[in-house]
């Protein structure tokens, strides 16, 4: 569902891609919260450009592209920083929401493209 989001929202073909995703450390594939990072890194790979190393990404993406907000997007954050990330870019609705000051630069979008252009893969 997702490579068909960015082939019809972005643009991307990946029609003629092979396509492999491996997930480590023990995280579910269920977790909507990890669409937004595989949207990016999949488009990351394809354009052959670096997203940099202590960014992050979180947030479910619906069909249109638009990015949702999970759950417990604060200790998600809080973890990240604790894990030395710099940059979180979440969901604009989650954003808007957040309470207190934290060390990372927190993004917030409304959809992928904006996700995208902020990395520059757009």
């Amino acid at each position: 569902m997702l490579i068909a989001v960015l082939e019809k929202i972005v643009g991307l073909p990946f029609g003629n891609q092979d396509v492999y995703l491996n997930i480590v450390g023990g995280i579910k594939i269920n977790e909507p919260a990890l669409d937004l990072g595989i949207i990016l890194a999949t488009a990351s790979s394809y354009k052959n450009i670096s997203i940099p190393i202590e960014t992050m990404a979180i947030g479910e993406v619906g069909l249109t592209g638009e990015v949702r907000s999970v759950n417990m997007v604060e200790k998600r954050i809080k973890e990240a920083e604790k894990l030395g990330f710099k940059t979180c870019i979440i969901p604009e609705s989650s954003k808007k929401q957040l309470k207190g000051e934290y060390k990372a630069n927190i993004i917030g979008v409304k959809n992928i493209y904006e996700a995208m252009k902020y990395l520059k893969l757009k």
